[in-house]
């Protein structure tokens, strides 16, 4: 059991042990305090949310942080899931009368829709890098939120029914599932806290599964250097590949789970304001600080809903805190490279 403890908490695997301390903690005390004090129905609501921004983040921040690519579209990858849960959850309803069930079915294949325009938009965009790769993924997000904006979908009696750009369906006691700019109306709510937690810790799970193996060490070796590693034989495409599929993966179980926790949900919610806010949190917590964009999401997501009288400048404030943690950031780095010159500087003096 010793041995079983300092395993743990060696060098190894001390990150991957506090974040799930951190996220179990956090998860026991929100827990006692909803059953012993009575909690605002405000921060109650926001619980879910928070998990699936976590979620969110920690999928951008594989990409950003440990791929070195700077992605705008994640959104896009959140709606699809979304949208995607909600049709699965709505057509699945009457014949799975277990929530949990239809929660979990709905989020397995939302995510691997989502994957699956990940690997596809994936051959284009990461032959692409820099400004060009944001461009490109930013467009991607943008065509994502215009095409689920004109799609129709339905079921009745005859089966499901689609139509796209103005709404031809004539639906016989059925129900709609897409109405096109309203988006999905009347949806079932059941995502959970606990299953928002739960998904948390899988994310933790597959990143850290991801980054400690040879693969995750090629990825962080091609955004270090990119031909070194093409000349001791790194696949760049394919490492690159492998981080931005699993990160769309991650990011369509968020927007599953964030889809059902409310009745109705539109595409204008997943625009490109929502992925500049994921960034704005990766890049706040630190580019590949696990523990620090678990931190910066819930505090950045938190906040700015309980005072809601910043809620008009809250991508002001945003763009300001941004700016400053640039400038941290890059003052910290001048410095460190100072620091590194003087010590060589004084060193060859002492040597001469």
């Amino acid at each position: 059991m010793k041995n079983f403890i300092s395993n743990l908490f060696s060098k190894k695997y001390r990150s991957l042990t506090i974040s799930f301390l951190m996220v179990i903690f956090a998860y026991v005390f929100i827990e006692v305090m909803m059953n012993t004090v009575k909690i605002p129905r405000l921060f109650t609501s926001l619980l879910v949310p928070t998990c699936c921004y976590i979620v969110l983040a920690l999928s951008l921040n594989l990409v950003v942080g440990f791929s070195g690519e700077l992605s705008l579209g994640h959104a896009g990858f959140m709606a699809i899931g979304a949208f995607t849960a909600v049709c699965v959850s709505g057509l699945t309803a009457s014949y799975i009368s277990s929530d949990i069930i239809r929660l979990i079915l709905s989020i397995i294949i939302g995510s691997i829709f989502a994957g699956l325009c990940g690997l596809i938009i994936s051959v284009p965009v990461l032959k692409l890098s820099g400004d060009y790769l944001a461009i490109v993924t930013l467009a991607f997000g943008q065509i994502i939120k215009s095409l689920i904006n004109n799609i129709y979908l339905g079921f009745d009696a005859k089966g499901l029914q689609f139509s796209f750009v103005t709404n031809e369906l004539n639906l016989d006691g059925g129900k709609m599932l897409l109405s096109g700019p309203m988006g999905a109306t009347d949806t079932a709510k059941i995502s959970t806290f606990t299953f928002g937690f739960i998904l948390i810790l899988f994310t933790l799970f597959i990143i850290y599964s991801l980054i400690d193996s040879k693969y995750g060490r090629a990825i962080m070796a091609a955004r270090d250097n990119r031909i070194a590693a093409e000349s001791i034989g790194i696949n760049i495409s394919r490492t690159k590949t492998l981080a931005f599929v699993t990160s769309a993966i991650l990011a369509g179980m968020a927007g599953a789970l964030y889809a059902l926790n409310y009745s109705t949900l539109q595409p204008a919610k997943f625009d490109f304001n929502t992925s500049i806010l994921v960034l704005v949190y990766v890049v706040f917590g630190g580019l590949g600080n696990i523990n620090g964009t678990i931190i910066a999401t819930t505090v950045l997501y938190i906040l700015p809903e309980l005072l809601r009288s910043l809620q008009d400048y809250r991508m002001l404030i945003y763009a300001i805190v941004l700016i400053v943690v640039m400038q941290i950031t890059n003052s910290a780095s001048i410095k460190q490279s100072v620091d590194k010159l003087s010590k060589k500087f004084f060193k060859k003096g002492e040597n001469a």
